[in-house]
C-alpha cells in the first residue's frame, strides 16, 4: 500500500531574534518567506530594541519558553526547513539543539546563520557561547552562512586572502557542517565581493560588484531565502544562488528608512524582480 502523502503545506521556521527596527532578524525572515510565497513560523530566542542607529538592549526570554515555541511549530506544522539566525548565549543555543535534533526524524533542512555581531557593531553573541554553537550546532547544519569575521571566530585563525578563505571552509565542514557559504563582503578583492559555496562536491563562487553602501539584515535575508528556496524543494547549491541573486536585487532596490542611514532591504520588490 502506498503511505498517504502529506496534505498540510510545506512550512520553513526561523529561530531567531526579533529587531524591533524591521530591517533584520525575525522580522527580515518572515518578509523573506512571504516574498518567495512559503508559510513561515517563528520562534523568538531574543528580543531586541533596535533601530538603524544601533542596538540599545536585548532581553531573551527563558529558554525553556523557547523550547516550548519550537515544540509547538513541530506539533503543528510539515517543517521542511529550519533557519537559524541570533541566538545570544549558550543556554540558548544548547535548548535549540536538543529541540532539533529530538526531531531529526521530520527530515528537515537546516540553515545556520551565526549571528555575532549587529551591522551598528553591537555584540550580538556571548563569548562563551561560540564553542555550544561549534559543536552543538554546525555539526546539525546542512549549511553555515558565515561573513569573514564570524567564520575567523569560528575556526580560530585569520582570513585575509583567498588561500586563508578556503582553509577556513575546509576547517567548518571538517566541524561537521554539510556545506559552507562564506560570504565576501569583509574580504579585500579588489572591486568584487565573491561568495564562496563549497559542500564537498561542488565549489560554486559568484561574483558582484562591490555596493557603497551600509546595509541591513543582509545575511538575516540570504539565510532566509535559502530556507525557503528548500522549502519550495530546490536543491542546495540551486537555493543558495537563487538566495544570493535575491540579496543583490532587494538591496539595490533598498530604502534608508530610519535617521541611522542604513539601508533596508525591499524584499517584495526583489521578489518582482525575479
Amino acid at each position: 500500500m502506498t503511505p498517504a502523502l502529506d496534505p498540510r503545506a510545506p512550512c520553513v521556521l526561523t529561530i531567531a531574534g526579533s529587531d524591533s527596527g524591521g530591517g533584520a532578524g525575525i522580522q527580515a525572515d518572515l518578509k523573506t518567506f512571504a516574498a518567495h510565497g512559503v508559510h513561515g513560523l517563528s520562534a523568538i530566542a531574543a528580543l531586541t530594541a533596535q533601530n538603524t542607529r544601533g542596538v540599545t538592549a536585548v532581553h531573551v526570554p527563558p529558554p525553556d519558553f523557547l523550547r516550548a515555541q519550537i515544540a509547538a511549530c513541530f506539533d503543528d506544522f510539515r517543517i521542511v526547513a529550519v533557519k537559524i539566525g541570533m541566538l545570544a548565549d549558550a543556554a540558548v543555543i544548547a535548548a535549540v539543539a536538543d529541540e532539533l535534533v529530538a526531531r531529526r526524524d521530520h527530515g528537515f533542512a537546516l540553515v545556520l546563520d551565526p549571528v555575532m555581531v549587529a551591522t551598528s557593531g553591537a555584540r550580538l553573541l556571548a563569548d562563551d557561547a561560540v564553542d555550544t554553537l561549534r559543536t552543538r550546532l554546525l555539526p546539525l547544519a546542512d549549511l553555515v552562512t558565515p561573513n569573514v569575521p564570524e567564520a575567523e571566530v569560528l575556526t580560530g585563525r585569520a582570513i585575509a586572502d583567498a588561500a586563508a578563505a578556503e582553509a577556513a571552509i575546509a576547517q567548518l565542514r571538517s566541524l561537521g557542517a554539510r556545506a559552507v557559504l562564506l560570504k565576501g563582503g569583509h574580504l579585500p578583492e579588489g572591486e568584487a565581493v565573491v561568495d564562496r559555496y563549497r559542500d564537498g562536491t561542488q565549489a560554486l563562487d559568484w561574483r558582484h560588484p562591490r555596493l557603497a553602501v551600509e546595509a541591513h539584515g543582509t545575511g538575516c535575508t540570504l539565510a532566509a531565502a535559502i530556507a525557503a528556496g528548500l522549502c519550495r524543494g530546490q536543491a542546495l547549491a540551486d537555493a543558495t544562488a537563487a538566495a544570493v541573486a535575491y540579496v543583490g536585487r532587494a538591496l539595490q532596490a533598498g530604502t534608508r528608512p530610519g535617521r541611522g542611514g542604513l539601508v533596508v532591504l525591499d524584499h517584495f520588490g526583489a521578489a518582482r524582480d525575479g
